[in-house]
């Protein structure tokens, strides 16, 4: 395998999720995939869910992000470096009143570039929210119940 360089004028962005495509799967031999995602303030970025495979790997670049790991929300400010393990619900929204970029990497991860597109063809109203749930087990993205996230 030959080292992976993704220019950020080749990334691909997808405007209405605020998702930048690094490097998937397909790229790293199988090890790992990679994005940024840009919050708005109070923008939720996901809701609860877990990956029985991928461990995910949260890196706050500017802003604070609010993140449910189990039954626990922390905060998690620029600067921070949070992996969540397989198996653990997690959920995660910005906070406080500027926007948040991360940068995400899930390692063990299957390749997750055609789940983001189809994120922002929800996003866009193109595509029922509802066609998520079908690619659980494709994009390892099982989205859990979380009593502790809906009474944050």
């Amino acid at each position: 395998m030959k080292p992976v360089l993704i220019r950020a004028t080749d990334a691909e962005t997808l405007p209405a999720s605020g998702v930048t495509l690094f490097a998937d799967v397909p790229d790293t031999g199988g090890h790992l995939t990679s994005h940024r995602s840009i919050f708005k303030p109070g923008k939720e970025g996901a809701p609860p869910h877990q990956h029985k495979e991928a461990s995910e790997l949260f890196f706050v670049l500017t802003g604070s992000l609010r993140v449910l790991t189990g039954d626990d929300i922390i905060l998690l400010n620029q600067g921070d470096f949070l992996v969540v393990p397989p198996n653990t619900p997690h959920a995660f929204e910005a906070a406080g009143d500027s926007d948040t970029e991360v940068l995400f990497v899930l390692t063990h991860a299957k390749p997750r570039f055609d789940y983001y597109r189809l994120l922002e063809s929800v996003y866009r109203g193109e595509t029922p929210p509802a066609e998520l749930a079908k690619t659980s087990d494709l994009y390892d993205n099982h989205y859990v119940e979380s009593p502790t996230w809906q009474t944050r």
